[in-house]
Parts: C-alpha cells; sequence; structure tokens
C-alpha cells in the first residue's frame, strides 16, 4: 500500500509539472544551493495567486519532462529536459510578469557565514583597526599570519588582511577568523538560471534586455535589409520607401524645364523658378513631404544649369575656330 500511494504521488507531480510546461507560456527556472526552507517558504507565500512554485529532484523532473515530451512533442520539453542539471526547479508565471517574480526573488535573501572547504562567492579582507578580541585570542592571529598590536585593551589589525577569494575554497582558518570577528560574507537567494518561454529555453541575461534594445535592433535589421534589396534590384517593403523617394527626385528634375506641374511638386518649381527667394524664405531647407524633393531639386538644377554652360562653351569654341586661318 505505501508504494502505491508513492506511486501515486509520483503520478500527480508528473500531471501537474506537465500540465504547467505545456499551458502556461512562461516560467523561470531558478537554482536552489543553500536556500533554506523558511526562504522558499516566504517566496511561496510572496507568490500566492501570481505565480506556482514547483521543485522536485532532478531525476523525477526529468522523468516527468520525457513522458510530457512524449504526449506532447511540440512543447519543447526534451529541450527543457536537455537543459536540467543540478539543483534547478520552476516559477510558472501564471498571474504576473517574469520580473515580478524575480523582484519577489530578491526580497528574500539569507546571509550566511563561510563554511570550511566550500568555493567563496565574494573578495574579502578585514580592514585594519579594531577586532574586539581581548589580547588572550593573540596566538591565533599570529598562526594566521595577521600582524596585529594591542590597544585599549583589545586586538588591532596593523593592515588589511586578505580573507577570501572568489571561486576559491575557504580554508578552516579563514572559515574560524570570519566566525570570530562575526562576519557573514556570503548572501544566499534564488537565483534565476534559465528562462522558458513557449516551447524555447533561454539564458536569464534576455531578462535585461529593454523595449529601446529591441526596437533599436528591429530597425537596424529594416535598414540592412532596405539596402539589401536596394542593392539586387530586388523591391521589398523595406525598400519602397527608398525607391519611392529616388523616383519623386526624378520626375521633379525632369520637370524642371517643362511647364507642367502637380502638387507634390510645387515647391520644387518654386525653387527653380527664383532659387535665392526661396532660400531666403525657407533657411532649414524645408520640411514635410515636399522636404526631401526640395532638398533633391537644387542638385537636378544645378547640374542641368552646368550641362547648359558647357554646352554653350563648346558651340561657341567651334564658331570662332578657322581651320585656314
Amino acid at each position: 500500500m505505501p508504494n502505491a500511494e508513492k506511486l501515486a504521488k509520483k503520478q500527480i507531480y508528473f500531471d501537474n509539472l506537465v500540465d504547467l510546461c505545456v499551458n502556461t507560456p512562461k516560467a523561470l527556472i531558478v537554482s536552489a544551493d543553500y536556500v533554506r526552507s523558511k526562504q522558499l517558504q516566504n517566496i511561496r507565500i510572496e507568490l500566492r495567486g501570481k505565480a506556482v512554485v514547483l521543485m522536485g529532484k532532478n531525476t523525477m523532473i526529468r522523468k516527468a519532462l520525457q513522458i510530457g515530451h512524449e504526449a506532447h512533442p511540440d512543447a519543447g520539453l526534451d529541450i527543457l529536459r536537455a537543459s536540467m542539471k543540478g539543483n534547478l526547479g520552476f516559477i510558472f508565471a501564471t498571474n504576473c510578469e517574469l520580473e515580478d517574480i524575480r523582484a519577489t526573488l530578491d526580497k528574500f535573501v539569507l546571509g550566511a557565514a563561510a563554511k570550511a572547504g566550500q568555493n567563496s562567492m565574494v573578495d574579502l579582507s578585514i580592514p585594519a583597526g579594531p577586532t574586539g578580541i581581548d589580547p588572550s585570542g593573540t596566538s591565533f592571529f599570529q598562526t594566521l599570519n595577521i600582524a596585529t598590536k594591542i590597544v585599549k585593551g583589545q586586538i588591532e589589525l596593523i593592515t588589511a588582511f586578505p580573507v577570501l577569494t572568489k571561486d576559491e575554497k575557504v580554508s578552516a582558518g579563514a572559515a574560524l577568523l570570519l566566525t570570530k570577528l562575526g562576519f557573514t560574507p556570503f548572501s544566499y537567494k534564488m537565483e534565476v538560471k534559465m528562462v522558458f518561454q513557449n516551447g524555447g529555453v533561454f539564458d536569464a541575461a534576455v531578462l535585461d534586455i529593454k523595449d529601446d534594445v529591441l526596437i533599436s535592433k528591429f530597425l537596424a535589421g529594416v535598414s540592412n535589409m532596405a539596402a539589401f534589396s536596394r542593392e539586387i534590384g530586388i523591391p521589398t517593403e523595406a525598400g519602397l520607401p527608398h525607391a519611392f523617394g529616388n523616383a519623386f527626385k526624378n520626375v521633379a528634375a525632369l520637370l524642371a524645364d517643362v511647364a507642367f506641374t502637380f502638387k507634390e511638386v510645387e515647391e520644387v518649381k518654386k525653387f527653380f523658378e527664383d532659387p535665392d527667394a526661396y532660400a531666403a524664405a525657407n533657411p532649414g531647407g524645408g520640411g514635410g513631404g515636399g522636404g526631401g524633393a526640395a532638398a533633391a531639386a537644387p542638385a537636378a538644377g544645378k547640374a542641368a544649369a552646368k550641362a547648359a554652360v558647357v554646352e554653350e562653351e563648346e558651340e561657341d569654341d567651334g564658331g570662332d575656330f578657322d581651320l585656314f586661318g
């Protein structure tokens, strides 16, 4: 009977995990290393009604995801299963945003003393000055080769002493020293490792990408697409504004010496009639839809005038030249 109850509990856990993975669009995958049960309880209470916290043994999670992948092959559970390595759990956002969950995790941080043999999370030096320890502890500091002196009945450090280095193991002497001095250099909380959303698993860094970054990346891609389509001569939606702009410039240049006009080129015609007056009336170069045409028209007008001058000079030179003197 106990085995049957255990199997039933496992099946309930499997069904719950698969259901949340399939029907909840987004979740955080968190690391629970060194997180205490009280911390986890406070997080559950804080997120009640907004998110579902689901922890479990790694083997059970992987088995549930394997079963879920067989039943829902398009849900991305195989990718999620491959990412489950270590002491990880899930927080499914059922009625909130992922940023709200991360803000809640940051509220529940627990300080902890350094233990011998564990990897240090920080670089730490004990500052020079009084330690609050009476002179009877001098031999302890001498064992660790820490220079001290006695001032007003207590031990003082002469210089700062580095005691911890990040990612290196904590020695027994360093752990004992920090305990004597009352230091709790480490802090533990649920760390967000990955994001599971719409069948994909992403690094937690995607949570720091803001809307303005996404917009700038998108606009840069649109610009590249427009340039590429114009270069190879294949029209695309991104390149159409540039194509129409260039076509309008050509039309405006063609209308420089003819009487025909229409509304969109009226500003251009005004410039051709009296460039100096137009420049004085529009010191900023114009604006709106006619601004681009007005800006293109001066170049076209100058080119046409230059060509006319060159042609006249050639005709004059040809008339004056006498082959027989």
